[in-house]
This record gives structure tokens, sequence and C-alpha cells, in this order.
């Protein structure tokens, strides 16, 4: 045989060898695929439990598991603005088993403000289902003599000392509106960050703290109770949970409207029919009417969205969080 043909033989040779391992690992892919799950989901919380996403987790989590025929288990993994979460979720495999209850602090805001956050809110990730969002809002302790924001305003102004209020964390939507508020408004205010919204809610009913800017969900019943005073939601308009609460837009304050989406993400390079199986399953247990009701009844706004426009609103808020960051000059 000469030495080009020999040549040929070898590369042909190669090449079927190349196709056929190749071919034995989509088969194995596809396989792998066909049988998820076969083992527990894992779904990584970004905040300490009793905050919005971690409320979603555990209403979302025994319906995904009752559809999928396979337990589901929540992994609460807060700090560093909910970034420590999603570069858990990032650099995970792409097989289904761990997903991210993705929220606009870990996505939209933390990037902004880390100078390496170890992940890309886009590249990183399959943004697969958009459950719902909810509106921040202005909480004081009853001592605070106030019953409006205009009022808070004033309030602030006439402290001796900057007036500290609280959020659930660094990088969280609380602390980006507030230092948006107390910019816009020229108030004397200092951030006061907790690693969740559950302490940092235990020292506002204590008094500790006297105001704090927090996700809606947690304050309807305290408010109803007469435990706190909410004074104005950063949503566009009044929501039902708390008809009697204001928004920033009927407030003259339209550029503080913000809401905290919570949605179901993945790591990069999920295989396409495990990303369309699992979107589906999520979007189907989210048009459940108990579920939404479960959800609205505490205080979020619900919506089905197709994960292209769900992607797309995640580039939107964070070009949008990452210009408010720079203004404000916020910091993790």
């Amino acid at each position: 045989m000469r030495d080009r043909d020999r040549r040929s033989f070898i590369q042909g040779l190669a090449g079927m060898s190349a196709a056929g391992m190749l071919g034995a690992a989509w088969h194995v892919r596809a396989a792998q695929t066909q049988a998820w799950p076969a083992r527990p989901i894992k779904l990584v919380v970004t905040f300490p439990p009793g905050g919005s996403s971690d409320i979603v987790a555990r209403v979302l989590a025994p319906a995904l598991a009752e559809k999928l025929g396979q337990s589901v288990v929540i992994d609460n993994k807060p700090g560093a603005g909910s970034s420590i979460g999603a570069q858990i979720v990032a650099h995970s495999a792409n097989d289904g088993y761990t997903l991210l209850v993705s929220n606009s602090a870990a996505l939209s805001i933390a990037p902004s403000l880390l100078q390496s956050p170890g992940y890309d809110p886009l590249r990183s990730f399959e943004h697969l289902a958009y459950i719902g969002a909810v509106p921040t809002v202005f909480a004081v302790h009853p001592s605070v003599p106030v019953h409006s924001l205009s009022e808070l305003v004033s309030w602030i102004k006439e402290q001796p000392a900057p007036v500290a209020f609280g959020s659930g964390g660094a990088a969280s939507v609380g602390h980006l509106v507030g230092e948006q508020f107390a910019q816009t408004l020229k108030l004397p205010m200092e951030h006061v960050p907790y690693r969740g919204a559950g302490p940092m809610r235990a020292d506002l009913l204590s008094g500790h703290i006297k105001l704090a800017i927090d996700a809606l969900p947690q304050n309807i019943a305290l408010h109803k109770q007469g435990r706190l005073k909410l004074l104005a939601l950063t949503s566009p308009r009044r929501v039902s949970q708390a008809p009697t609460v204001p928004s920033v837009a009927e407030l003259g304050l339209a550029q503080l409207v913000s809401e905290n989406f919570v949605g179901i993400s993945a790591p990069a390079g999920l295989p396409r029919a495990l990303a369309e199986r699992i979107a589906s399953a999520v979007r189907q247990i989210s048009a459940r009417p108990e579920f939404a009701q479960t959800l609205e009844a505490q205080g979020f706004v619900t919506r089905d969205m197709e994960s292209k426009a769900f992607t797309q609103l995640i580039t939107d808020q964070h070009l949008a969080w990452g210009d408010i960051a720079k203004k404000t000059g916020a910091k993790l």
C-alpha cells in the first residue's frame, strides 16, 4: 500500500472512530435524558429561610416532586449578595439535578456590585421558567410617628443622625431601592444589610431598626396586625393583597418602581430536552389555580412567560440595576 493510500486509510479510520465516539456519547446523553430524574433534584435558594425565594421554593418543591416522580430538596445557600448560591449552580453539572431559584438579587444586581462574581447572569445559565414577582415595601416600626411616605421623608430629615434602613441583604432589591430613595430625595440614610429578611424583620419588629425596605409577602399579616406600618409599594400600581398601601408611582416617584422576580434557572448547557421538560413542568404547576392563589395571597404577582421572554427580562433588569448601582454608588 502506497504511503498516500495508507495515510488516507488511517485518516478514514480516525474519522470513523471519532464519529463513532460522538454517536456513542450522543446515545448515552439521550439515554440519561430519558431516564431523568433518577435521583433527587436540588433547588438552590440564594437567601436564608423566610425570604421570597424561599417561599416560592417551598410551595413549588412538593408539587414539582409529585409531577416528576422524584423528591425535590431545598438547599439554602445565602451570602455575598446572593452570589454564593448562584455560583454553586453556575458551576454545577448541567444534568438537571441542580436548579437555581433565580431572583433579581442574584442575577440582576449582584453581578454589577461585585468585581468578580464568578458567573455571568446570562452566559452561565439557562433561564427556564418565570414564576412571579413581588414588590418591595417601605415598612416602619409603629413607634415612628409617620403615616405616609412624605411624612417619612420629613421625619428622616429631622433626625440628628442618618437613619438606618434594613434590607434582606447587600445587593437585594431593598438595598438598591433604599439607596436610590436616599439619593433621589437627598436623605441622610445608612444601609444595614442582614443575612436574610427573617433576622432583619425581627430587628424591625423589636424596634432595633425603625425602617426597612423589604419584600411585601412577609409583611402583609404584620401590617394587618398593627405590628408594622407599610407606607408605599415599589410597584406601578396598588396590589389587591394590600389595597390601602399606595404605589410609589402614584406618589410621584415612578423611578423607584421595581419588582423582585423569582423563577427557575439551570446551569448553561442543559440539554434542550431537559430544559423543555423542566420549563414545562414549572409552568404547568404555576398555572394551577391553587398554586397561583397561594403565592398571590402572600403578595406575589404571578405570570406565565416563555423561556426566551424570561431571559430577556433578566437581560433588561441587569442593565437597569447596573445603571442604578453606578448612580447610587452601592457596594457589596
